[in-house]
């Protein structure tokens, strides 16, 4: 259990580092298009998410309280290990966001001024969720966590652009975006309507995964820690 919250702790922190770092980085090399940010930001999202996955995969690599809530639903976590694994998911994004901004010689904690909860975002956030749910649940069905890892990543990477949110999907990496006021940044006033977007988003998800996967009729689920490296 112990070896699980570290590996989430770290996956979580390393994820937020780059989403955050990644979004200093855009802003400094090219200042005045936005639409190149975004694509920094997201391929540097997408790739560590690969990385991170393959990396932590066979202990634990759900990097998302709403992926391990959605476990914890479907009975493969016991509640204290949820718990447990949600509390590191939470640390570990906040001491990601702190690395991040004093990597960039920012303050360690940089309050986010960029209010995002608008309709439009709260839809997305929704969307953004259960596409996430959906994608992790199918690949992880193959066994192999670089189909897991290949697959998360892509979606990703690509829901940076569909989404109008640009696809937090991801309570503990919405509250670390708080702590930095750069590209990647999160107001808090908008962190309860997002968090309780992406809830829906999973209960939503989960919904899908049990009409889409029921187990009488399928091979057994694994998590990310089963899966074949």
């Amino acid at each position: 259990m112990l070896r699980r919250a570290l590996a989430e702790l770290l996956g979580t922190g390393f994820l937020v580092a780059a989403v955050i770092g990644s979004g200093v980085m855009a802003t400094e090399l090219s200042p005045d298009d936005t639409g190149l940010q975004l694509l920094q930001n997201s391929l540097a999202t997408g790739g560590a998410l690969v990385a991170l996955i393959l990396a932590f995969g066979a202990i634990s690599a759900a990097f998302n309280p709403v992926v391990t809530l959605v476990d914890l639903l479907l009975g493969k976590l016991w509640l204290l290990e949820g718990v447990a694994l949600i509390l590191a998911q939470l640390v570990g994004a906040c001491l990601g966001a702190v690395v991040a901004n004093v990597m960039f010689d920012l303050p360690a904690v940089h309050i986010s001024g960029n209010e995002r909860a608008s309709v439009a975002h709260l839809l997305a956030e929704v969307v953004a969720t259960v596409g996430l749910l959906l994608v992790i649940h199918g690949a992880l069905r193959t066994g192999r966590i670089e189909t897991v890892a290949i697959a998360v990543g892509g979606y990703i990477t690509a829901a940076y652009w569909f989404t109008s949110s640009t696809s937090f999907a991801n309570p503990a990496v919405t509250v670390g975006r708080t702590l930095s006021d750069t590209f990647a940044g999160i107001a808090p006033s908008s962190v309860p309507a997002f968090v309780a977007a992406q809830l829906v988003g999973g209960v939503l998800a989960l919904l899908l995964i049990r009409f889409l996967h029921p187990v009488e009729k399928t091979p057994p689920a694994v998590t990310l820690k089963e899966a074949r490296p």
